[in-house]
């Protein structure tokens, strides 16, 4: 789906609460009860929430699901992003918000600005939207995973993505995006005024530019990282006038601009972008995305450049070398761990990512993105399978600071929806469970719920 934000300067307080309370329901309900919103909205009068409920409704930031048993609502992509936009405007990250940019098959940019009017990126991811051709052939796909919703994965993959931008940013020296705040499945990041590579025509040195890229791919595997996506989709040129004594030197040229001062030549600038699909050297099939970044920037540069290299390589048993030596630097793979991103995270993400083909934007032989048009607009086909998709999905999030808590243990079913855990007994019974929170469970909620009022308030 496409951000659409005018209807946030007319939700109120209490709109935000109810649609709070149905994230916070979905944890444990495919479908959250209205009741259960009553009471998790925290509100007083019940009469308040249907409204707020039927105002949420209108503008599809939640949905009634069909045939469902009991009378509830569930929460959509839609209305994922309003809290998160909602989190990103109380934390003064973004004031407005502009027009999108680019389209991909995991994400949308768009351009947003602060309170100053400073232009900035953000970015939403949506795992699943492309890949649900092949998902729906294929229902069974949540039994073999602890966590399958496409709106949780979404957030892992900002999480990810988040901590490795302040990694190599913050300690690598690498030429990266500036991240500015992460929450839910939403990135802010610095605005790079930039062209991706592959709509640049001609460069005035392509051995120079492809030296930089390979010493790149070889720097980030120094500090324990391999991109997985090195490509010309994911790479950024700046080009800036650098020497000669004009004043107009000292300033940034669009591509095409012509008249060089004396002395003045075109410095080509590469800025890296997108990493959820980053790994470590360690990953078990480290050396085949080493092996797959260097041949993707060689057959480009073969094919829009006429350029060939006549040195063979890097590879990757002389990039290891490198890993944990004076000369590299610390590993950036285990800080970004200690980070908060955790192992199992990486293995969940990956898990999903490899099952539902999103394995990077340009495999072997593939001359472009199948998915864009010329405008870089998903198809109408697309579209259309993105709301049968947003339609069936489920949303299970974790914890987020914008306006609820949880409280107590959860467990995972088979259905990717996480409950709380229960004693032994029949299947009838913890079904029976599943599908009402008691009263003792709703207090606790309530009680956490009190703990985070500078969340929700």
């Amino acid at each position: 789906m496409k951000l659409d934000a005018k209807a946030m300067r007319y939700l109120a307080a209490e709109d935000f609460r109810t649609l709070a309370a149905v994230e916070m329901g979905s944890r444990n309900h495919e479908v959250v009860p209205t009741p259960l919103i009553v009471q998790l909205s925290g509100l007083r009068g019940g009469s308040i929430v249907h409204k707020c409920i039927s105002n949420l409704a209108k503008i599809n930031l939640i949905a009634r699901v069909k045939n469902a048993k009991y009378d509830g609502y569930r929460l959509t992509y839609g209305g994922l992003d309003y809290l998160a936009l909602h989190t990103h405007q109380k934390q003064k990250s973004i004031y407005s918000v502009g027009n999108q940019i680019g389209v991909g098959k995991e994400s949308d940019i768009i351009v947003v600005a602060n309170a100053d009017g400073t232009q900035r990126i953000l970015k939403i991811h949506r795992l699943g939207r492309i890949s649900f051709r092949t998902i729906k052939n294929n229902r069974d796909y949540l039994r073999h995973r602890s966590s399958a919703s496409w709106m949780y994965m979404s957030r892992l993959a900002a999480m990810k993505e988040f901590a490795f931008m302040k990694a190599l940013r913050d300690h690598g020296g690498f030429p990266v995006p500036e991240p500015i705040a992460q929450n839910r499945h939403t990135i802010v990041m610095s605005l790079i005024d930039a062209f991706p590579l592959r709509q640049i025509a001609s460069v005035p040195d392509p051995a120079g530019l492809y030296a930089e890229l390979m010493e790149m791919i070889v720097k980030l595997a120094g500090v324990g990282l391999i991109h997985g996506d090195f490509n010309e989709f994911n790479i950024l040129i700046k080009e800036e006038v650098v020497g000669g004594k004009s004043e107009v030197g000292k300033g940034k040229r669009t591509v095409g601009d012509e008249g060089l001062a004396e002395g003045e030549e075109i410095k080509l600038i590469p800025t890296l972008i997108d990493f959820p699909q980053m790994v470590s050297v360690d990953h078990p099939n480290a050396e085949m995305y080493f092996d797959r970044d260097v041949q993707c920037i060689k057959r480009y540069f073969q094919r829009r450049f006429g350029f060939v290299s006549d040195e063979k390589g890097p590879f990757f048993k002389d990039a290891k070398k490198l890993v944990g030596t004076k000369k590299s630097g610390r590993r950036l793979d285990v800080e970004v761990e200690a980070s908060g991103f955790s192992k199992k995270m990486a293995k969940e993400l990956e898990a999903y990512m490899k099952e539902v083909g999103v394995d990077g934007d340009a495999k072997e032989g593939d001359e472009g993105r199948d998915d864009l048009d010329e405008d870089g607009e998903i198809g109408e086909e697309e579209d259309e399978e993105e709301d049968e998709g947003e339609g069936e999905s489920e949303t299970e999030e974790k914890d987020e600071d914008d306006g609820v808590a949880s409280g107590g243990e959860v467990e995972v079913d088979a259905f990717g929806n996480t409950v709380r855990k229960k004693s032994k007994g029949t299947e009838g019974d913890q079904q029976n469970k599943n599908e009402s929170t008691s009263a003792e469970e709703i207090e606790k909620l309530r009680i956490s719920e009190s703990q985070s009022q500078s969340g929700i308030n």
